[in-house]
């Protein structure tokens, strides 16, 4: 299933922390923090101003992000869990 968000909303998927310290310390899932970071996976075409005209979003398919610890709605998509959520929502694109 394709999902294409609209106006300026952006899908993404999480992108799963380390499973160890750097001291070698293994993290049981139970006391693991969602991820703040993700992969942009698709789009909206723009957010609106209020003459009509659309204004291209910064962030691109493929960008890596960090997000608010409870942005965006979950959603389940042939078994994967992403997040769809408004651009205003996403802090900043990780370079590298």
């Amino acid at each position: 299933m394709n999902i294409k968000p609209l106006h300026d909303r952006v899908l993404v998927q999480r992108i799963d922390e380390e499973e160890k310290t750097p001291s070698g310390i293994i993290i049981p899932d139970t006391a693991k923090e969602k991820p703040m970071e993700g992969k942009v996976l698709a789009t909206g075409s723009g957010a609106r101003d209020d003459g009509g005209n659309i204004h291209a979003l910064d962030v691109k398919v493929g960008d890596r992000v960090l997000f608010g610890k409870w942005s965006g709605t979950e959603i389940k998509v042939d078994g994967d869990e992403l997040l769809i959520m408004k651009e205003s929502d996403i802090m900043g694109i990780l370079a590298g």
